[in-house]
């Protein structure tokens, strides 16, 4: 009580003082508020159509978090403040990602960042999936941003079928939501009725092929998509009809919509992360195979030097990085002059004609040669196809085991390595696609979103956010993407909505504010 009382003399001293002061204690009234206007645009009624950029796709995995922080719930996010409704998403049963049909697995549940004896590394959860195809989601939605979806496969009927699940013929993603077995993706997203819509197709129509390390085939010049495999390029033509309907369709009813480009695929972490040249010759179980390494390879370096192709020659280095040696396909096949070269030297005729098998269109790689994420788990490492090939062809099975360590003495296979004729074909079809898109805007008077130099600075400059940090495409840990080195993390995905919302506020005149990046993980941590 004795500090109680000690206080009052203070206090009244205090109180004196505020009633001899003839000032009026002003109240500062609060800033006017900011007003959101939608301009001349009608936001009630969002809806988002294309791949898995739309839905949310993260971590290589569809699930639920990842659909929270998709760029059309962002977007949403925004057109709420001006008269947007309900946005409702066809969200997955859980946080894992794994699909399953009739119970039984057919996609994998998302990647996290594990921390093992080698380091960290992306690995899936465990735990089993809970959404099932089979079991159909009611109810009208409003993102149609449908994984895998090519643009030709967005008008396509019945690529919503469950039937069709089973035999390859239809996506999963939209079999769990589609209004009927023989529904298409557009027409569904159509007769939602939007007042405004996004657009974000084609990236799949070049991305699969780039990420297959250009094993598929570039279907420039066939307009006949029917005959197309996963993994081929769209023809630009092809992609430039599919678009057109799309939008034919959303803007039937008078919508407004936003629409953007195709980014650089090599920009993406997936092909920046893994160097061509990866093989350390500190690591004990690679330096020291490099003086027989070296030794195995001078007969056939002087073949190659004889055959006039002294580039293709295969050199280890003891005191640096090497490149792995790779299949590339555009390559002349020597595999008869080699063969031929080597008997005349006196090797007996099945070790020459191996040698002309393994190496006939193969060379080490180079800094022009981009080597995907998921190389990194195979190099280095036996190849056991290869293996049995060659125990096949009478090799031994100590020696085939030499013969096939993959990109040491097995060239990487073409599914591992982006070569610069492969980069080429997809960046011609990218530019028609980026033709078209621009068009397209024009045509349809669309705000238009220029994702391909936003992504581009991303990897080259990072993105500075407000409190100082920045944003970069560096695998893992630059906060841009997630693990699968494709899809954004949330992070990236509120930079795009950003730049998506800055189009949309320059084109209709509304003044959207945005999002924070800051409120979005750069990296889910379990």
């Amino acid at each position: 009580m004795k500090k109680l009382y000690a206080l009052l003399p203070f206090l009244g001293i205090f109180l004196i003082a505020c009633e001899d002061d003839e000032s009026p204690i002003v109240t500062q009234p609060d800033p006017d508020p900011i007003v959101y206007t939608a301009g001349s645009a009608n936001f009630s009624n969002y809806i988002s159509v294309g791949n898995s950029l739309t839905a949310g796709f993260s971590d290589n995995a569809l699930f639920r978090d990842g659909q929270l922080a998709s760029l059309p719930v962002m977007l949403a996010s925004n057109f709420d403040l001006v008269g947007g409704g309900e946005f409702n998403v066809p969200f997955m049963a859980d946080n894992l990602g794994g699909l399953t049909l009739q119970g039984n697995p057919i996609s994998g549940n998302r990647l996290i960042l594990a921390f093992t004896a080698d380091g960290p590394a992306p690995t899936p959860v465990t735990g089993a999936g809970t959404t099932e195809v089979s079991t159909k989601l009611t109810g009208s939605f409003n993102n149609f941003g449908i994984p895998g979806a090519k643009s030709y496969e967005l008008l396509a009927p019945g690529y919503g079928s469950v039937a069709g699940v089973a035999l390859g013929l239809a996506n999963p993603y939209f079999a769990r939501f589609s209004s009927a077995e023989d529904a298409t993706v557009i027409g569904d997203a159509a007769a939602q009725g939007a007042t405004f819509f996004s657009a974000w197709v084609g990236a799949n129509d070049i991305l699969l092929y780039a990420t297959n390390g250009g094993s598929g085939v570039d279907q420039t010049g066939n307009l006949n998509p029917a005959t197309y495999n996963r993994n081929d390029i769209t023809d630009p033509n092809v992609f430039a009809g599919s678009l057109n309907g799309i939008l034919m369709a959303m803007t039937a009813g008078g919508a407004d919509g936003v629409i953007a480009n195709i980014p650089n695929v090599t920009d993406i972490p997936f092909f920046t992360t893994v160097p061509f040249a990866p093989l350390d010759p500190t690591n004990p179980a690679f330096g020291p195979q490099i003086p027989v390494l070296n030794a195995q390879f001078a007969g056939l370096n002087l073949v190659f030097q004889a055959l006039g192709v002294p580039e293709r020659q295969f050199t280890f280095s003891d005191s640096a990085a090497s490149a792995v040696i790779i299949k590339d396909e555009d390559l002349a096949d020597l595999s008869g002059a080699i063969t031929t070269a080597l008997v005349m030297n006196g090797v007996d005729v099945g070790t020459a004609g191996v040698t002309g098998l393994l190496y006939g269109q193969a060379r080490q790689a180079n800094e022009n040669d981009l080597l995907v994420l998921t190389s990194s788990s195979e190099i280095a490492t036996l190849n056991e196809d290869a293996f049995a090939m060659l125990q096949g062809l009478g090799v031994d099975p100590a020696t085939a085991g030499q013969l096939s360590v993959n990109g040491v003495t097995f060239p990487l296979e073409d599914q591992w390595v982006l070569t610069p004729e492969e980069q080429t074909a997809i960046e011609d079809a990218r530019t028609a696609y980026n033709a078209t898109i621009a068009g397209l805007a024009t045509q349809y008077d669309l705000a238009l979103v220029d994702a391909s130099t936003l992504l581009s600075d991303l990897n080259a400059n990072g993105i500075a956010l407000a409190d100082g940090s920045t944003v970069t495409s560096t695998f893992a840990t630059g906060g841009g993407f997630s693990l699968d080195g494709v899809h954004p993390a949330p992070r990236g995905y509120a930079i795009l909505a950003n730049a998506f919302i800055e189009a949309i506020n320059t084109k209709f005149g509304s003044n959207l504010p945005g999002v924070n990046p800051l409120d979005f993980t750069g990296l889910y941590i379990d």
